[in-house]
């Protein structure tokens, strides 16, 4: 199955590095109120384990929205499962498995402070800063990394591969 896969990132550094991310979230939201909205369906293995690394009394929630079909992001942002939480005024960390173009966490950004959100903050597994088109920053990321398409830990091609327990570069 991983023939055509090199390996960039292991699953022992992943560990590190999101144990690292999430004693950071607590120091820096100790004794505040904290609601984490995972962007489906990539967040969701990097959002399990964070939220398990921070020490803070969270909410949690899911929203999904896409905007790649294979190796293409369409340039058109859609959402198909919004948040139901009362929000108002509160701190939200959007957490998303990578930061790349950035049109679908920018729309999710706009749509969360325009009902009413505190502040929006963008916490990324992996930021993809030479793939952006709009201008947006992650607040929080584990690793930066340079323009390749790259599967595992909740990331996919085609919906495959986000079993597995690294991140890995996809030989096309």
């Amino acid at each position: 199955m991983n023939d055509n896969i090199r390996v960039m990132i292991s699953k022992e550094e992943i560990d590190r590095k999101v144990r690292e991310l999430g004693e950071k979230i607590t120091a820096d939201f100790k004794g505040k109120d904290l609601l984490l909205i995972g962007v489906l369906k990539g967040s969701f293995v990097f959002m399990a384990d964070l939220v398990r690394a921070i020490d803070l009394p969270i909410m949690l929630d899911f929203v999904s929205a896409k905007s790649y079909f294979g190796t293409t992001s369409s340039g058109v942002v859609d959402v198909k499962i919004d948040t139901h939480l009362d929000f108002a005024g509160k701190t939200i960390m959007l957490v998303e498995d990578i930061l790349d173009t950035g049109k679908t966490l920018n729309v999710l950004k706009q749509m969360l402070l325009t009902r009413g959100a505190g502040d929006v903050k963008i916490t990324a597994f992996l930021d993809k800063p030479a793939r952006r088109t709009v201008d947006i920053k992650a607040d929080y990321s584990c690793y930066t990394i340079e323009d390749r398409f790259v599967v595992g830990y909740g990331l996919d091609y085609n919906e495959q591969y986000r079993n597995l327990d690294f991140v890995g570069e996809l030989i096309l």
